[in-house]
């Protein structure tokens, strides 16, 4: 049995350090009595209660959030779609060129695309505003959900659909029996990630926003321009507690759903 040596001990307590002491340094703060955010001055909640009252950032979060939802949302079912047709699809004509359009956006910098498709919808005469997030978002975000399903598809054993198909199953029936609930979780995560960089873009979104459609990122980048309120400290530890609660969450449902399939793949082995 492998021990952990003291130069990765010591390499993994400072890459943890890095990481997270600057977040509860963050947490801290955002329970501080004073404004300047570098002064303590006392225990104080009070900026928790600022940041439900300031309206802009409450409509700023709305609108993410709901960006964030319908385009996860298409993105999961196009980026599964086009996992699909890449690892079932076999040999067809345009292959490399489907596969190139898919992959793209995972290497092409963001101000590039954002600046497209800015000019895109200048271009069709599109107003920008939540739809345009909406599309801009899912552009760049199906093809992370499309590196996930494939990943899951290519060790999914084929004998199972196949054996589907042999008792009575459409190929539509198949799939959404057999082969949907087996991938599930890879379909959740991709959901998951989709969802997460949604929610954290900032660029592309200055891009293709209008008006009437200011993300959240984009409101907390205008703000701390101009200097870094206790107010943000607050709402970055929101923000942190939803993602902690989250995370945690689907880590529980796919723990569940995979012990659940293991259950059942021995009461199966069990009957033979």
């Amino acid at each position: 049995m492998n021990r952990l040596s003291w130069f990765n001990a010591v390499s993994l307590t400072l890459g943890f350090a890095f990481l997270y002491i600057p977040m509860i340094i963050l947490i801290i703060f955002s329970f501080n009595e004073s404004k300047l955010v570098t002064v303590w001055a006392g225990f104080s909640t009070k900026w928790y209660g600022e940041v439900f009252q300031n309206q802009q950032l409450l409509d700023a979060a709305w609108v993410t959030v709901r960006v964030a939802v319908f385009s996860s949302t298409i993105a999961t079912i196009l980026g599964t779609a086009a996992a699909y047709v890449l690892v079932r699809g076999g040999r067809f004509f345009g292959r490399t060129l489907f596969s190139g359009m898919i992959y793209a956006p995972l290497v092409m910098p963001e101000v590039i695309t954002g600046l497209s498709l800015l000019l895109l919808f200048i271009g069709i005469g599109l107003d920008r505003g939540i739809l345009t997030i909406v599309l801009a978002h899912t552009t760049f975000s199906m093809c992370f959900v499309s590196v996930v399903v494939s990943s899951r598809l290519v060790t999914f054993d084929q004998s199972l659909e196949e054996a589907a198909l042999d008792l009575g199953c459409s190929p539509a029936q198949a799939f959404r029996l057999v082969t949907l609930p087996i991938i599930a979780p890879a379909v959740i995560s991709g959901w998951l990630l989709a969802f997460t960089l949604s929610l954290d873009d900032l660029v592309i979104a200055s891009f293709t926003s209008g008006p009437s459609a200011t993300t959240l990122p984009m409101r907390i980048f205008s703000a701390v321009r101009l200097g870094v309120s206790p107010e943000i400290n607050a709402l970055s530890t929101i923000m942190i507690a939803i993602v902690t609660v989250g995370v945690i969450t689907a880590s529980l449902v796919t723990k569940r759903a995979m012990v659940r399939q293991k259950r059942d793949e021995m009461a199966a082995a069990r009957t033979e």
